[in-house]
């Protein structure tokens, strides 16, 4: 079928016990050792990181996304398999398509089961994600978990512990893999990818703030006292606030600082409209809407502008350009709006 690259990371597919619980340990071919290869594929492992996902850095995924630049430069090589701790794997998967400029596929996956357990998933995924790796084009970059192909933008894990561990809320999966087989269901909406970051680059702080009852700018003005060039903001609802915390964005983006608006909620996009605090004065006051990005992924998409522009008009408008998708208009009128 194909000659497909393994690039290793770690998390839970390549953990062992360590005493007191698990830890990323094992090497690439340790991990494919549990797998059954399909019939007619040639693998060749890169082992990149071995490490568990939620110790990842922006420097990691960034050399994680020049390795898949690196391989692909290759063209003998059919698709790549990325194998990845669960906590991140949304956000190194979005960062991967923001900058992915080819046919080929790029396939994450991973296990919720530590690696050599009784009844494990990590051969099951492998096997899904190295056909599909070999079989599909022109989908971008892919996760595959429990018979299942989802594009990477949306998708999130939606379960701590279950094999069928992710899933888009907002949105349906592209493809089913099973007996050897990728039936496609449909082809993702991807905006025109980014320019590869530069070797040396440094990714910029991005922070994350929550907003709840009793919430207040404190924490957004911390996060740019301590020199954050890019925010993403959780609001509840349609991506709503309080008044002050409009404020603070206002101040936050006269200041160069990037902000995103998402929402705590599962799904849905974030909407234009409620005022007093709401996403109405948050967009008014600079914030950028992220659709239905949800809060890691959202962020993912403010380094990249950040990355990819260095005027803040520039990087606003990359970001927009970046998370915009085409979504059904919110049910306004329902809402009492005439």
């Amino acid at each position: 079928m194909g000659r497909v690259v393994v690039i290793s990371t770690g998390g839970t597919i390549a953990s062992r016990w360590q005493g007191s619980g698990y830890a990323a340990e094992a090497h690439g071919r340790e991990v494919l050792a549990a797998a059954a290869v399909p019939e007619g594929i040639v693998m060749e492992v890169v082992d990149l990181f071995t490490v568990n996902s939620s110790r990842l850095t922006a420097a990691h995924q960034l050399t994680l996304l020049r390795t898949v630049h690196d391989v692909l430069a290759d063209p003998e090589v059919d698709g790549i398999v990325v194998t990845h701790g669960t906590d991140t794997l949304e956000e190194s998967a979005f960062l991967v398509d923001l900058h992915h400029d080819d046919p080929r596929p790029v396939v994450f996956t991973g296990a919720q089961r530590p690696l050599e357990s009784v009844g494990g998933d990590a051969a099951g995924n492998l096997h899904d994600a190295l056909v599909t790796a070999a079989s599909v084009r022109d989908l971008g970059v892919l996760v595959v978990f429990d018979g299942s192909v989802h594009a990477a933008r949306g998708t999130v894990k939606t379960h701590t512990l279950a094999p069928d561990a992710f899933g888009d809320p907002s949105g349906e999966r592209v493809a089913d893999v099973g007996s050897g087989t990728v039936s496609v269901r449909r082809r993702p909406d991807r905006p025109t990818p980014l320019a590869l970051p530069g070797v040396n680059v440094t990714a910029p702080r991005v922070d994350i703030v929550m907003h709840h009852c009793d919430a207040d700018p404190l924490f957004l003005k911390a996060a740019v006292g301590a020199g954050a060039q890019g925010i993403v903001l959780v609001g509840t609802g349609a991506g709503n606030t309080t008044p002050e915390i409009a404020e603070a964005v206002t101040a936050a983006v006269a200041s160069g600082v990037l902000v995103a608006l998402t929402t705590r909620v599962p799904a849905g996009p974030v909407a234009e409209i409620y005022t007093g605090g709401g996403a109405v004065d948050l967009a008014a006051a600079g914030a950028v809407l992220t659709g239905t990005l949800r809060a890691g992924q959202a962020r993912i998409a403010v380094v990249a502008a950040l990355l990819a522009a260095d005027a803040p008009a520039a990087r606003a408008k990359t970001l927009r350009r970046i998370v915009h998708r085409r979504v059904a208009a919110p049910a306004v009128a329902a809402l009492g709006r005439t």
